[in-house]
């Protein structure tokens, strides 16, 4: 038995050196940098916590938070009801619809494109001289003169968002619909026969037992958008323009660690996001099922 074992060692061996030297060593040594004045070449110089002192004090990356917390807010607020109005329509037993596996796909298809070929398209199609968007918008009246839609901080940002949303719907859709398919038809079907409409079959049915799919969705969102960082970069100049509205945290992280070559800030700034990440992670969480906890506690 004890050589058997330690075949089992041997075949798992693999495994764990490419996982502690590609994952487990890249963490920690960031974790080190953060602590140091770090320009990528050189003898790193600790400093202590100045890069986290600095971190809190930087309007930059204030700045960079509330950027992304913009885009993603709105693209997740408009993918997540999207994704509940086709869920609510697909599981409608009055409806009945048919082809969700047709749809399914089709919502789901944008998801499967590469960002850097979305931003290709969308560069062509929001192009403020010739692009597609501006001249369909003129030929039917409704703008006067074309609108510069990536030069301009507000529409800059509700242009990403919504891009996001077209690209992220399908498979919050899919997830919902995964929910919906486990809920069993007698709740539908008492309800019908008890006179419930749709809205009040929906909100009183459907949504308290989609809540662990809803709180699955919310939080790998939040994860993904807090690390917003492709697309901003490939439509704009790199750094976050126009006036440094699509400057996201993990772009100015980009930045400060490749373009300027403050690798020991550039790592206090990714630990920051991995901070801010596990707090609203965890108040999402908390907001969800607290009361709950809480309820069951005094039963």
């Amino acid at each position: 038995m004890k050589n058997l074992n330690r075949y089992g060692y041997a075949f798992i061996a693999p495994f764990w050196i490419i996982f502690l030297i590609f994952n487990i060593y890249p963490v920690a040594l960031t974790f080190y940098y953060s602590f140091t004045n770090y320009s990528g070449s050189g003898t790193a110089e600790v400093v202590g916590f100045a890069n986290y002192q600095r971190l809190i004090a930087d309007s930059y990356f204030v700045e960079a938070f509330f950027n992304t917390w913009k885009i993603w807010g709105v693209n997740f607020a408009l993918q997540i009801v999207i994704a509940l109005i086709l869920a609510m329509i697909f599981s409608d037993a009055r409806v009945k619809m048919k082809g969700l596996s047709f749809f399914r796909s089709i919502f789901y298809l944008p998801n499967l494109i590469t960002v850097s070929s979305v931003a290709l398209l969308f560069g062509i199609l929001l192009d403020w001289q010739h692009g597609s968007l501006n001249m369909v918008l003129m030929n039917i009246g409704l703008i006067s003169e074309p609108i510069n839609w990536l030069n301009q901080p507000t529409t800059a940002q509700l242009s990403v968002s919504l891009i996001l949303t077209w690209m992220w719907f399908g498979h919050s859709f899919i997830v919902v619909m995964a929910g919906v398919s486990g809920i069993s038809t007698d709740f539908y079907e008492a309800a019908l026969i008890d006179g419930a409409n749709r809205w009040q079959t929906f909100t009183k049915i459907t949504l308290p037992l989609l809540k662990p799919i809803l709180l699955y969705i919310m939080i790998t969102s939040l994860i993904g958008g807090l690390q917003l960082f492709d697309l901003p970069m490939l439509l704009t100049d790199g750094i976050g323009s126009p006036d440094g509205s699509l400057n996201t945290m993990v772009l100015y992280l980009y930045n400060q660690a490749f373009k300027y070559n403050n690798y020991g800030y550039a790592a206090a700034v990714a630990y920051g996001l991995f901070i801010i990440t596990v707090i609203f992670s965890a108040i999402v969480f908390k907001s969800m099922y607290g009361n709950e906890r809480k309820q069951a506690r005094r039963v």
